[in-house]
């Protein structure tokens, strides 16, 4: 079992920046696949960004390119979203998640099997 608390949201306006974390229990996080998805209200889960155990291979959905880093620290149990250049349509609830898997980021949700409870981004325009 691994549980996942994220925390770093908020209220920001358009331009600013926040950094997420996630921070994760247990001793093997460093055989653990992540992701960060979001929800925004009346929409679907979506994919944001996501790392593998190593760090080595990433991925981020086209929109977020350019403006978002996702990190690891296997030594303190934790990933990182740092999120810069925010748009109002960043705003939504972002949940980390995690899968035991030795293999590239993985972006499907269907294939996570732990999740965090989410915190909220809210970027004013």
């Amino acid at each position: 079992q691994v549980q996942l608390v994220e925390s770093g949201g908020g209220l920001v306006q358009a331009g600013g920046s926040l950094r997420l974390s996630c921070a994760a229990s247990g001793r093997t996080f460093s055989t653990y696949n992540m992701g960060w998805f979001r929800q925004a209200p009346g929409k679907e889960r979506e994919i944001v960004s996501a790392i593998n155990w190593s760090g080595a291979s990433t991925y981020y959905t086209d929109s977020v390119k350019g403006r978002f880093t996702i990190s690891r620290d296997n030594a303190r149990n934790t990933i990182y979203l740092q999120m810069n250049s925010l748009k109002p349509e960043d705003t939504a609830v972002y949940s980390c998640a995690a899968r035991r898997f030795h293999g590239p980021a993985i972006t499907r949700r269907e294939e996570y099997d732990y999740w965090g409870r989410g915190t909220q981004v809210t970027v004013s325009s």
